[in-house]
């Protein structure tokens, strides 16, 4: 639901603020191209400057040689060795070309804003920078978008056409696949998709993070760089204290009744889930950032990664 309309958003159009679409994202290439997302350290806005340091890319099989006297006996290839008769290491070489996975909130609570635009609309911005920007660096891409009835995956591959079939997967509905998906569920395919040694951004206001998803979430951690963005509206972190709000979304209207008390409530709920995540970050050293509705993307995600 859309509560009111800033009059510094007057220049956009209604739909730009509750919908996103393919040319915006593509339009995104020339911004991202001034992001860095190579730095090892990711340093949270919070308070306490929670710090993630991230792991180096994976290693990747690359060919099995004849045994040579000083080699680690742990990287003997046994099956070649049984075939052959002979002992044979294995060789790796490093991995030019990291994953990056990007977790895309849209269930019906991303589709709300008091100001600036949906949060539906801010996440998939953001997803889109950091997809041009993985790109740039010649990193490969894919995802997983996911609303109250659906979920979908998508494999990393390189190239522009990899941030393409990832960029119209967020402006397309998916089709319905179950009854119903909590964030458990969702984080519980995210653990299963994502590569080890993946870097893997989570895009969502976090609403229904229990301690059931939270071992999911700490699952993954242990073989990848967990990025955490939440985002959110300003009128989640601080209800008006009294008065009567019109609610809509164009085809019906709710009037809300504020008290002091239950803004009070409202606004501890929304810090209760805020400091959940920075304590989680923080134990487990992932990174975590957040970004309001009436933020620039571009210029809150340069903030936090960094110039180039």
């Amino acid at each position: 639901m859309f509560f009111s309309k800033q009059a510094g958003d007057a220049h956009q159009s209604a739909s730009e603020l509750v919908s996103v679409s393919l040319k915006t994202l593509v339009d995104l290439a020339r911004p991202a191209a001034s992001l860095n997302l190579q730095h090892a350290l990711i340093r949270s806005a919070q308070s306490g400057g929670y710090v993630s340091r991230f792991k180096g890319r994976g290693m990747e099989f690359d060919e099995a040689r004849l045994y040579q006297p000083g080699d680690d006996i742990r990287s003997i290839d046994w099956r070649v060795t049984a075939r052959t008769g002979k002992p044979h290491t294995k060789l790796f070489r490093e991995e030019r070309e990291r994953p990056i996975f990007i977790s895309v909130d849209n269930r019906a609570a991303m589709h709300f804003a008091t100001r600036g635009v949906f949060k539906s609309v801010l996440a998939a911005k953001l997803a889109g920078l950091l997809a041009w920007t993985a790109q740039h660096h010649g990193d490969r891409i894919g995802g997983q978008i996911f609303s109250d009835t659906a979920c979908r995956e998508l494999k990393p591959q390189n190239g522009k056409h990899a941030v393409l079939r990832f960029l119209n997967a967020l402006v397309q509905p998916a089709e319905r696949t179950a009854d119903a998906l909590t964030l458990e569920h969702v984080l519980a395919r995210l653990a299963q998709h994502a590569r080890p040694g993946s870097r893997v951004y989570i895009i969502s206001d976090f609403r229904g993070l229990n301690e059931k998803a939270e071992k999911h979430l700490l699952k993954l951690s242990q073989h990848c760089d967990v990025v955490l963005i939440m985002v959110y509206d300003p009128l989640e972190s601080a209800l008006p204290v009294k008065g009567r709000y019109r609610f809509t979304d164009e085809e019906r209207d709710v009037v809300v009744d504020a008290d002091s008390s239950a803004a009070v409530q409202y606004q501890q709920r929304f810090a209760q889930r805020q400091q959940r995540l920075g304590q989680l970050a923080q134990s487990r050293g992932l990174a975590f950032m957040q970004c309001g509705t009436d933020e620039d993307p571009v210029q809150r995600l340069r903030y936090l990664l960094g110039h180039r």
